[in-house]
């Protein structure tokens, strides 16, 4: 069985929309890729269009979690990069639509120069924690 512990110490800053140290004890780890807003026949959703492609990432993720019989509920770590941190409100409430945000897992927030595809405007990565029970 896992224990998942959420730690808030006083002794960083109030922490906006994830936790500053999540601990898991025991379970099974997945560890998802990047995943940029391609659907499953590899085409590009929501050209120029960023919340819809911070969506796609992000229902990207939920499919990689599916896989591995796992939900955003298991979601320890997400890694967020941007082309542009003006779209950060909205990659910010998709998110939230997403993950659980009365207590959100750990997250980094990364500005890149480029992805690989130019007309690629986010991408998203996770560390999800599942009890060895829970096995897909």
């Amino acid at each position: 069985m896992s224990e998942t512990v959420f730690h808030l110490p006083e002794t960083l800053p109030r922490a906006r929309g994830y936790t500053p140290a999540v601990e898991v004890r025991g379970g099974r780890t997945l560890y998802i890729s990047g995943q940029v807003a391609l659907n499953a026949g590899g085409e590009l959703v929501g050209p120029g269009d960023f919340e819809a492609q911070a969506r796609q990432c992000f229902q990207n993720v939920a499919h990689a979690l599916a896989a591995a019989d796992m939900t955003f509920a298991d979601v320890v770590k997400l890694g967020l990069y941007v082309l542009d941190m003006a779209g950060l409100p909205t990659l910010r409430r998709v998110r939230d639509d997403f993950v659980n945000t009365a207590q959100p897992p750990a997250s980094t927030l990364v500005q890149v120069s480029a992805f690989f595809r130019a007309d690629v405007l986010v991408e998203v990565e996770a560390v999800a924690v599942a009890p060895l029970e829970r096995r897909a």
